[in-house]
């Protein structure tokens, strides 16, 4: 590294959470400048996606460095302990404590616990067994430093856990004060943890927590007679270390886990944080009522709003078109997979949404997948609703464009954050009716800022579409608008009764979409059966506007019911969230609205946030009164 410019780069990713940042993720790096710009978007990618959260706030610094500022140290002596048992683990740290002389495990466990909820480390002065961060909360943050890279060594994209704690535990332990060091990872997926003195090195423990735990902390041990705590923190926080010499984790390390055991300690972690998932099987057609290994069900749980899936018409025209076209298509629509029924259909969808164009995509994610991913393949930025659904979140990931998140349905902050991020070229992205919370964008806002600040509007009318507006069109029809969003998706698997997603708006957009998609363009298009029943399913919505009247009716009738029973909860579409916080709670409910016939689902993290599980109520206009009638008073004698 010497001879050339180098750059300290850190990140850090933090969460707000009531109030309070929890800290998502960090990195520091020492690099040469060419280094830099092929290290800067993997840090940004990983502060952003996160298995402990998706941060809402990223702070990424670079500053060039003096030759003369660094120190160099050689990296600590590598030992591991492998151990069966995280108790095993935690002695192993006791047994690390008495070899330095520093207080006992029992003395020093309470000040560990203390900072699983901090920022960053402890410093505990050994002598009196009293912390000395001069921000509790935040606690002390080793800086500045980063292992030895040959000019062109290029920096890997992903997270290794082993080589960078070597690098932080080297430069603690040179501290002025600084005695020792314990460290448990807070990663959810990553058990190893360490402790590490001068004199013993670096001494790898191979499991210290439970896999999925994200109780996770660092104490910097400290012994006040030796040193300032001036000295320490201004070592810890400003010295540019550069550490020499790491040795590689190789095949002299103890082997790996099975893998298979790897995942299975995951999936027991989900389980006993009421987080694991696993799906019941329907024996009959997806309709009010079901049928599940010989009983009979009310189904509310389904995205089926206007129970079209058996209807007479689209069963008709769905076995017609198999007859005709086979089962499969044989291909993407690019190459032999494109028939007169995908022709039809999307020539259905636009004059349905009254748009001068449309684009079939295979799913609902799909459409949202790939259509933000081609729209902003060329950069820009993209403003996004902190509710959208995955697959909006997804696209914008996949775009590898800066994405700014705005709080959930509030276009004073939408602006607010568009005047904060100026952008040549940008998109917004929102749900038209939020899938968890079942509540209604504030599209006239939306479209007037959009316009205002020339950025592409985009909607999701997943949840709208045969949902909201006199006769089921939707958003646009809901509020009365004579415009549409430049970008007007939705899917063809909810209210439509079929399968599929769409992309509808001017064939400028839908012509760069077919020649830039990856989504549209690498798969085998759906069947021209499939086809054929979301052209009848649509047809069925313009001709049967009573089944949305009926859908609507239920809406009002089904929330009157709850409050009757006491239950303060109204919604304007068919999606009512009943919120019930705890993870095993909501799923106890679920089970015993199940015993009693009435599948209902329990939605819980990471689709909605920690403590705001629900049951997600999804009426069709098929249900009865008196069905909605039970379905209340069950929930009420469940929860109230």
């Amino acid at each position: 590294m010497s001879g050339e410019d180098l750059f300290s780069v850190k990140m850090r990713a933090s969460l707000e959470e009531d109030g309070v940042a929890r800290h998502i993720s960090g990195a520091e790096k020492i690099l040469s400048e060419r280094q830099v710009y092929s290290c800067v978007n993997s840090l940004i990618e990983r502060g952003l996606h996160h298995d402990k959260g998706e941060a809402d706030f990223l702070n990424l610094k670079i500053e060039k460095v003096k030759a003369e500022e660094i120190v160099y140290f050689d990296a600590l002596k590598v030992t591991t302990v492998d151990v069966d048992s995280c108790e095993e683990g935690l002695k192993e740290i006791d047994k690390f404590l008495r070899e330095i002389n520093a207080p006992d495990y029992t003395l020093i466990k309470p000040f560990l616990e203390e900072t699983y909820s901090m920022r960053g480390a402890m410093l505990l002065d050994v002598n009196k067994l009293i912390r000395l961060e001069p921000d509790p909360q935040r606690g002390i943050r080793a800086t500045y430093m980063d292992q030895e890279r040959s000019s062109g060594e290029l920096v890997s994209n992903s997270k290794n856990h082993y080589e960078e704690a070597i690098v932080l535990a080297t430069k603690v332990v040179n501290c002025p004060g600084i005695i020792g060091e314990i460290c448990i990872s807070d990663d959810p997926q990553y058990v190893t943890g360490y402790v590490a003195s001068k004199e013993v090195g670096y001494r790898r423990i191979t499991k210290l927590k439970e896999m999925g735990s994200e109780n996770g902390g660092r104490i910097f041990l400290f012994d006040s007679n030796k040193a300032t705590v001036e000295e320490a923190i201004e070592f810890l926080q400003k010295r540019k270390v550069i550490v020499r010499h790491l040795v590689k984790l190789a095949s002299s390390a103890p082997a790996r886990e099975d893998p298979m055991e790897t995942l299975a300690a995951y999936n027991d972690s989900l389980k006993e944080k009421n987080l694991y998932r696993s799906m019941k099987s329907i024996d009959s057609a997806q309709t009010s009522h079901i049928f599940m290994d010989g009983r009979e069900y009310v189904l509310m749980a389904s995205n089926s709003y206007l129970d079209l899936t058996t209807h007479p018409y689209m069963l008709d025209k769905t076995y017609e078109a198999l007859l005709k076209y086979g089962a499969g298509s044989g291909g993407s629509r690019l190459t032999t997979g494109n028939t007169v029924m995908h022709d039809a259909l999307e020539a259905k969808i636009a004059e349905f949404k009254n748009t001068e164009s449309c684009i079939v995509f295979n799913t609902g994610y799909v459409a949202n997948l790939a259509a933000i991913s081609a729209l902003m393949r060329g950069g820009g930025i993209i403003f996004s609703d902190e509710l959208n659904h995955a697959s909006i979140i997804d696209g914008c990931r996949l775009s590898k464009c800066k994405t700014v998140i705005y709080k959930h349905n509030d276009m004073a902050d939408l602006e607010k954050k568009i005047l904060e991020n100026p952008c040549d070229f940008g998109l917004v992205v929102s749900d038209a009716v939020f899938s968890m919370d079942g509540d209604i964008l504030n599209l006239p806002e939306f479209m007037r800022i959009c316009k205002k600040h020339r950025l592409l509007s985009m909607i999701d009318e997943a949840h709208s579409t045969g949902v909201i507006g006199k006769t089921g069109h939707g958003i646009i029809e809901h509020f009365g608008l004579d415009t549409v969003p430049d970008v007007l998706m939705g899917t063809l698997s909810k209210a439509v009764g079929g399968e599929g997603g769409y992309v509808c708006g001017s064939k400028v957009l839908t012509d760069y979409l077919r020649n830039t998609a990856r989504g549209f363009i690498f798969s085998t298009s759906l069947s021209p059966a499939v086809m054929a029943a979301n052209l009848a399913g649509i047809e069925l919505i313009q001709r049967e506007p009573e089944r949305v009247k009926a859908l609507q009716d239920n809406v009002v009738y089904f929330c009157n019911c709850l409050k009757e029973k006491g239950l303060d909860i109204s919604s304007e579409t068919a999606i009512i969230p009943i919120v019930i916080g705890d993870e095993k709670k909501a799923l106890d409910v679920s089970e015993a609205l199940f015993n009693s016939g009435f599948y209902i689902s329990a939605i819980r993290y990471p689709t909605v946030a920690r403590g705001k599980a629900r049951l997600r109520v999804a009426l069709m206009s098929s249900h009865t009164h008196e069905e909605l009638q039970r379905a209340a008073e069950l929930i009420a004698d469940q929860i109230v």
